[in-house]
C-alpha cells in the first residue's frame, strides 16, 4: 500500500512500483559481492538508467521524470535499501546535474542534461577540499581569468564519481577578497588537460561508489562557468539543500532494510522452541526502531513538501539529514543486536549496512555542521 503521507499521482506510484522490483531483483543480490569486490558501479548505473532514476531530480524540460520531491525522496530510499554503493553513486550525481539545473544557462543545461538523464554522461561535484570541508570559504583551489577562459589550479578530494565521471562541477574562488562571495563554479570535462584524479580512496563502506583526490591544473572556456562569477556559493548551499534531503532518503532506506532484516530474524530464529520474536525485550526493540525510522521519515517528508513547492528548505533539510543519519546508526546497531553474533559476521548484511551508512554522520555536512545550522536559525529568530 501506498504511504498516503507522500501524496503521490499514479504515474509517480507506477514509478516507485518499478524501482521496488528493481531494487529486489536487481541491486539487492548483487550488494554483497560488490562490495566484496570494490568495483565501481558502472552495470548497476547503466540498469538504473533504464528506469528513469538517472534523471528523476530533473524536469521534463531537460528530459527527467518530472516527479515532485515527495517522490523522489521515496524513490532514493528504495535504491539505497536495494544497495548504498549504488546510491551513493547516484546522488553525487544529482549534485552535478543539480548544480547545472540551478547554476547553468541553457545551453549548458543542453549540453549536459539530456545525456546525464540517459545514462550517457556521468557526473560528479567537486566541492570539499583537504583544508575545506565544513566551510567552503576556506577553498584554495583558484580560477584566474586567461585569455577567453579560467586557469584552474588547486585540489580536491572525496570526490564521489570524480576519477569515473565524464563531467565535474568544480567550485573555485575567484575572487579571494570576498570570501564566499568570490566563489565561482565551472563544468569540466573528462579528459581536460590538467585534470587528475588520483587512484581511488579505500574506503570503510560503500566500497563499490568511490571517491577520489582530483589534481587541478587546468584551463576552461568562458562558457564553462555556472552564472555569474561570484554566484557559485549560492549554486552551492542550494545543491548542498537538495542534497541533504537525499542523504536523508538514503538513510531511511538502509535503515529500513536494516529493520526488515531484524524483523524476519526475529520471526524465524527459535529460542527454547519459540521465535525470537516472542519476547517482548525483542518486540520493544523492533518497535524502538519503526518509531524512529518514521520519525526521521516525517521530518524529511516536511523538507520535502517544502522543495516541493519552491520554499525555501535550509532548516528542514540541515533537520531532516541530521535526524535521519542518527537514526540510521541507531537502527542498524539494534538490528545487529537482534541478530546476537551472526550480525557480526559477514554472511548477514547487517555488518555491510552498518559500513555503509557511517558516512552519512559525515558528508553533506557533519552532524556537528546540520546542530550549527539549525541552532543559527533557532538565535535568529
Amino acid at each position: 500500500m501506498t504511504d498516503p503521507f507522500y501524496m503521490l499521482d499514479e504515474a509517480e506510484t507506477v514509478f516507485l512500483d518499478t524501482l521496488t522490483r528493481f531494487a529486489a531483483d536487481k541491486l539487492a543480490p548483487k550488494a554483497a559481492a560488490t562490495d566484496e569486490s570494490g568495483v565501481f558501479v558502472h552495470a548497476q548505473l547503466a540498469d538504473l538508467a533504464q528506469t528513469g532514476m538517472m534523471g528523476a531530480n530533473l524536469p521534463e524540460a531537460w528530459g527527467g521524470a518530472d516527479i515532485s520531491a515527495q517522490a523522489l525522496l521515496k524513490a532514493v530510499s528504495i535504491i539505497a535499501g536495494g544497495c548504498g554503493s549504488t546510491v551513493s553513486a547516484l546522488t553525487a550525481h544529482y549534485l552535478a546535474t543539480n548544480s547545472i539545473l540551478i547554476g547553468g544557462d541553457d545551453a549548458l543545461r543542453a549540453r549536459y542534461l539530456p545525456d546525464a538523464v540517459t545514462g550517457a554522461k556521468l557526473g560528479a561535484f567537486g566541492l570539499t577540499e583537504p583544508t575545506a570541508g565544513s566551510d567552503p570559504a576556506d577553498m584554495k583551489t583558484r580560477a584566474t581569468p586567461e585569455g577567453d577562459g579560467y586557469r584552474i589550479k588547486g585540489r580536491k578530494c572525496f570526490i564521489s564519481n570524480g576519477g569515473v565521471a565524464d563531467f565535474v562541477v568544480i567550485y573555485a574562488v575567484t575572487d579571494p577578497d570576498a570570501r564566499h562571495r568570490g566563489i565561482s563554479a565551472f563544468v569540466v570535462d573528462k579528459g581536460t588537460k590538467g585534470f587528475t584524479p588520483s587512484a581511488a580512496e579505500r574506503t570503510m563502506g560503500l566500497r563499490g561508489g568511490h571517491v577520489w583526490e582530483l589534481d587541478l591544473d587546468l584551463w576552461v572556456p568562458q562558457q564553462q562557468m555556472l552564472g555569474a562569477a561570484g554566484s557559485g556559493f549560492r549554486t552551492a548551499m542550494k545543491v548542498l539543500d537538495n542534497g541533504r534531503l537525499e542523504v536523508a532518503a538514503m538513510c531511511i532506506g538502509i535503515a529500513r532494510a536494516a529493520l526488515a532484516a531484524a524483523t524476519d530474524w526475529a520471526k524465524t530464529r527459535i529460542i527454547s522452541g519459540k521465535p525470537l520474536s516472542a519476547k517482548q525485550g525483542i518486540q520493544w526493540m523492533l518497535a524502538d526502531m519503526a518509531l524512529d525510522l518514521r520519525g526521521a521519515e516525517l521530518l524529511a517528508l516536511d523538507a520535502a513538501r517544502l522543495r516541493q513547492h519552491g520554499v525555501r528548505f535550509s532548516l528542514q533539510a540541515s533537520m531532516a539529514k541530521l535526524q535521519a543519519s542518527e537514526m540510521a546508526h541507531r537502527v542498524k546497531d539494534k538490528a545487529i543486536q537482534i541478530h546476537g553474533g551472526y550480525g557480526f559476521t559477514r554472511d548477514f548484511p547487517l555488518e555491510r549496512l552498518a559500513r555503509d551508512v557511517r558516512i552519512m554522520r559525515i558528508y553533506e555536512g557533519s552532524s556537528e555542521i546540520q546542530r550549527n545550522i539549525i541552532a543559527g536559525h533557532i538565535l535568529a529568530d
